[in-house]
């Protein structure tokens, strides 16, 4: 049984979310202030990490974004309200667990990636990534989130007896944002149970595991079941939200009742509640998305189905608009003409209503390659162009030796 004293102070908890700080983690040691209005051109946390919420939320008709520092009574009532629900089912959830707690890290791993100074993803990313991961099978595939070793020329695997050893890169799968490696000598880990992520529901109590010490295990509470609309192209029809976030979000293991596998950690965000007001979370992807392509990550490195079409932008909503945040250098939509602050108006002749529209009616079009015609306000000017879209995993720059696991695994440590 999980003892929830010896996981995490509840009192100390309650200070955080009542006062609407989150808990920092290594790389982002500043309090994070939540509930503060901020214009939505506001820049983004300059970490690696991507902790910061992936889309403007709204309150009463205001759009709230991560901001730094605090200042006192910044959080509504209904919030506080909000805090002790949680904490009676974090209360509750916890004692009702039964996964034991040296079991449910003994599949959980640390991955300290290196990325090349030329990788497409080294400037936002970062080249030193460090991040969690889950030892999925008897032939040591370790499963993490994709953004840790994207592009990687070099993986080491901490285990949870301490040991090192060398990984490889196995696959990437940008639609659901899983990746996959596989280490060397994983002999006498466990892999861990996958279990089935449509059975998990609102208010289920859950684990959120890391590599580590016993605080590296938090008990928490799933509060939403819902889309995710991400920033880099990217949409899930379906993610769990999950609060109290783990500070250690990155690759980790979330785990029902029984220890079994339901999702990877992916970002710190929030979500508004209704009634409740914004409420600082993880969100994770379900497990149930892996197992359609995991055959393919393996063999292939990739998904066999039809690539999606990519741009090549960042792009944020904003009161319903979306507007271009980054454009990527020698992607298809700076050869297009496209520039960070342009507004899509409309894709193919059909207005755009937001975020999650805008891909929709993009990837709609066809497969990567397809023309995807777009009409922006451009400064004061509306603009007409004509994208050639492209298969994102030919602009990465993933290395050709690090999809032969055999050849590092002989190598491990």
């Amino acid at each position: 049984m999980v003892d929830p004293g010896g996981l995490f102070d509840i009192p100390v908890l309650a200070a955080i979310l009542w006062s609407g700080v989150a808990p920092a983690h290594r790389n982002c040691p500043v309090p994070l202030r939540l509930f503060s209005p901020c214009p939505t051109e506001s820049p983004h946390h300059s970490s690696w990490y991507p902790c910061y919420t992936a889309f403007p939320t709204s309150l009463n008709g205001t759009v709230y974004k991560l901001n730094w520092g605090l200042r006192p009574g910044e959080v509504p009532v209904k919030s506080r309200l909000f805090v002790v629900a949680i904490l009676v089912l974090l209360f509750i959830g916890s004692t009702a667990i039964a996964a034991d707690i040296p079991q449910a890290q003994s599949a959980v791993v640390q991955i300290r990636a290196v990325i090349p100074a030329d990788a497409r993803t080294a400037g936002v990313l970062g080249q030193s990534r460090v991040g969690n991961g889950v030892v999925i099978d008897d032939e040591g595939h370790i499963l993490t989130i994709g953004y840790l070793i994207l592009e990687a020329e070099s993986i080491e695997v901490i285990l949870p007896d301490g040991r090192s050893v060398v990984a490889a890169y196995v696959g990437y799968d940008h639609a659901t944002g899983f990746g996959l490696l596989k280490a060397g000598r994983t002999d006498g880990l466990k892999p861990v149970e996958m279990g089935s992520s449509s059975e998990l529901d609102v208010g289920d109590p859950i684990l959120l595991v890391g590599h580590g010490s016993a605080a590296a295990i938090r008990p928490a509470t799933v509060i939403a079941r819902g889309e995710f609309t991400g920033y880099w192209e990217y949409l899930l029809d379906e993610a769990f939200y999950v609060t109290p976030p783990h500070p250690e979000f990155a690759g980790a293991a979330m785990l029902d009742s029984d220890g079994r596998l339901m999702g990877i950690g992916s970002i710190y965000t929030q979500v508004v509640m209704p009634q409740y007001g914004t409420v600082p979370c993880n969100m994770f992807v379900p497990i149930d998305l892996l197992k359609p392509i995991l055959d393919d990550l393996i063999a292939k490195g990739r998904a066999t189905t039809p690539a999606k079409p990519w741009l090549g932008v960042n792009a944020q909503e904003s009161y319903g608009r979306v507007v271009i945040s980054r454009v990527y250098g020698e992607g298809p939509a700076q050869e297009a003409g496209l520039q960070a602050h342009d507004i899509v108006l409309n894709v193919n002749g059909d207005p755009v209503s937001g975020l999650a529209d805008f891909y929709r009616k993009v990837w709609a079009l066809g497969d990567a390659g397809v023309q995807v015609p777009l009409t922006l306000l451009q400064g004061s000017h509306i603009k007409e162009v004509e994208i050639r879209s492209s298969d994102r995993y030919q602009y990465l720059r993933i290395r050709p030796t690090l999809k032969a696991p055999r050849s590092l695994i002989e190598k491990a440590i």
